[in-house]
């Protein structure tokens, strides 16, 4: 019987991961940032420029969102702490998508090298 864990560690072996040392080039080279974490996470803080489509709802938003549609598409992906991503970067080029990368350690990763994030403000109270 097979775990999440043996399920990333398959991905991991079919998928480009970028380290962290180049994940801010590659997020500038990038035609797409992706967040796939839940919406509630990403609303707590997310990379700055990233778009939210959490994993739960990655296939069918690329299957029917036309903006979605280019294949050729450079596309990189993060999650919490990479898990998330390495399986939708694995499900990304099983759908014909050529250019996907996740970003090694994911935004936990991200946020403990302090890199910058971008942190829901809420309106002022009173």
């Amino acid at each position: 019987m097979k775990t999440v864990q043996d399920f990333v560690a398959d991905a991991k072996q079919h998928i480009q991961e970028v380290p962290l040392e180049k994940a801010e080039s590659a997020i500038q080279a990038a035609d797409l940032l992706l967040d796939v974490r839940d919406g509630d996470e990403y609303r707590q803080s997310h990379i700055p420029q990233a778009t939210n489509i959490s994993r739960g709802l990655l296939e069918f938003k690329f299957s029917n969102d036309p903006a979605l549609a280019d294949r050729s598409m450079n596309i990189v992906l993060y999650c919490k702490n990479s898990g998330r991503s390495a399986l939708s970067a694995k499900a990304l080029q099983e759908m014909g998508y050529q250019h996907v990368q996740s970003i090694e350690g994911g935004f936990d990763a991200w946020q403990e090298a302090g890199k910058p994030v971008t942190k829901r403000e809420l309106p002022p109270f009173g």
